[in-house]
């Protein structure tokens, strides 16, 4: 069974990356074939004209990978835009796709009532998931890591495989199924969604020092003053941290909070601590790995990539021509 997915070099990776993508990924390499890939072009989509430098990018994205678990050996990592049968995959798409089906996107529905969305609206935004389609049937994935949010986005690439079947006459592609996935939504410290813009994130690169210097200024509980008042966790940031990074114990902390046997200040502590020894290893493994190496990977999983995405473009091109 194989399974396709990828990641937009938009930015540093954080936390919230890791527990709702990367540490899904590591798990899927053991039981499937997978390929991931570094999704430039779709990076364009809504970046077009920030200045990103995709290619350098792209790189610091693949090293956090590897460095998070993505074992290149169980993996085929690659870069979309080494693989020009996305591209050509993508035209031919988009000529039988109706505008009213990627019209109805909830996605872009809701990109379209967000001021910053609505003055840009550029082709490429409406067509993306015509993109995400090329991706995923160029390669036949069975299955596509997703959460609950996504499956409008996986039930439109299958409209769209079989309106190509109907077409020409000919099924030659896969259609792939969700494979549903838990993604668990770590906010920011700040209780907003996690994000650079926001810089209310721990990058997966923070050392030891960044990590408690983010931590200390995390939002708690706003109606605990004294380390004596009775907590609510279910109300507190720093609790959301620990039920993600310390599983073991973030019964007893509960229980502290609740009953004002531990207070803020230690239950940070107690957090940054837990953060960083998730984080040392990954920054340890980065910092062995160079750019060189990094392309080395990428250009030998652009040459697999590249000989299977090969072969289903001939495949199309001899049923539409």
């Amino acid at each position: 069974m194989r399974i396709v997915s990828g990641m937009r070099p938009t930015g540093k990776l954080h936390l919230g990356h890791f527990i709702g993508v990367l540490k899904n990924w590591v798990a899927l390499q053991e039981k499937y074939d997978t390929f991931y890939f570094v999704a430039d072009w779709h990076a364009l989509s809504t970046k077009y004209d920030e200045g990103l430098d995709l290619n350098e990018l792209s790189i610091e994205l693949v090293k956090e990978w590897i460095a998070c678990g993505i074992d290149p050996k169980k993996s085929i990592l690659f870069r979309q835009s080494d693989i020009k049968e996305h591209a050509e995959l993508y035209l031919v798409l988009n000529m039988i796709t109706p505008v009213s089906w990627l019209e109805r996107n909830p996605t872009y529905k809701d990109a379209m009532n967000q001021p910053e969305y609505r003055e840009k609206n550029n082709a490429g935004f409406l067509t993306y998931p015509v993109l995400q389609t090329a991706d995923i049937i160029l390669y036949d994935a069975n299955l596509v890591p997703i959460g609950e949010d996504q499956k409008p986005h996986l039930e439109l690439a299958r409209e769209i495989v079989r309106r190509f079947h109907y077409m020409f006459k000919k099924e030659i592609f896969t259609e792939p199924k969700e494979l549903l996935t838990e993604i668990p939504r770590l906010p920011g410290l700040d209780g907003r969604k996690m994000s650079k813009s926001f810089n209310n994130a721990i990058y997966l690169d923070d050392d030891e020092k960044s990590i408690w210097a983010k931590v200390r200024m995390a939002k708690t509980d706003p109606a605990r003053i004294k380390k004596t008042d009775p907590g609510h966790p279910e109300v507190c940031i720093i609790f959301d941290y620990h039920n993600a990074f310390n599983k073991e114990e973030v019964v007893e902390i509960e229980k502290e909070c609740r009953a004002g046997t531990i207070g803020c200040v230690e239950c940070k502590k107690r957090c940054a601590a837990k953060i960083n020894e998730l984080l040392s290893p990954i920054r340890e493994k980065k910092a062995s790995l160079n750019e060189s190496m990094i392309l080395d990977i990428i250009n030998e999983g652009n040459k697999k990539a590249g000989n299977i995405a090969n072969e289903k473009m001939e495949e199309v091109n001899k049923v539409i021509f």
